[in-house]
């Protein structure tokens, strides 16, 4: 298992993710764009479509994970910032969101995504916010 920093922005990721490129040496990951998930659920703009929906990079070692916030969903400076749980043990991670939503706030159910075989999001009740990600 591992857990990992989800930096989340106002349309700006772009721009943040070549900053923190040039400050600490590196490069990031592929960038995946609102316009690259293959649902059609959801109308974007051209604009929009340019969006990240998910990057990341490693600083001195660690892994930073970058996107803009989904369109019309924006966020605040200061709640901007996830907890990304990733674990290989889809048991494990079912109990720990299943413990972190009580008497929280699910954003997103886990269910299967184009990414993962389980995904889900929620805010704890102090507020933080958590993903959870099953990794093969």
């Amino acid at each position: 298992m591992a857990v990992g920093i989800y930096l989340i922005f106002n349309g700006n990721c772009r721009e943040a993710v070549e900053f923190y490129s040039e400050v600490f040496g590196t490069v990031s990951d592929e960038i995946m764009t609102f316009g690259d998930h293959p649902s059609s659920d959801y109308p974007l703009s051209e604009e929009e479509k340019k969006l990240i929906m998910h990057t990341s990079m490693r600083i001195s070692g660690d892994l930073i994970m970058f996107s803009d916030a989904f369109p019309g969903s924006p966020v605040t400076v200061g709640e901007n910032v996830s907890i990304m749980v990733t674990s290989k043990d889809m048991e494990e991670l079912k109990a720990q969101f299943h413990k972190i939503k009580e008497g929280g706030r699910v954003e997103m159910d886990l269910q299967e995504t184009f990414w993962s075989k389980c995904y889900g999001a929620a805010i704890d009740q102090f507020g933080v916010s958590w993903q959870f990600n099953h990794e093969e």
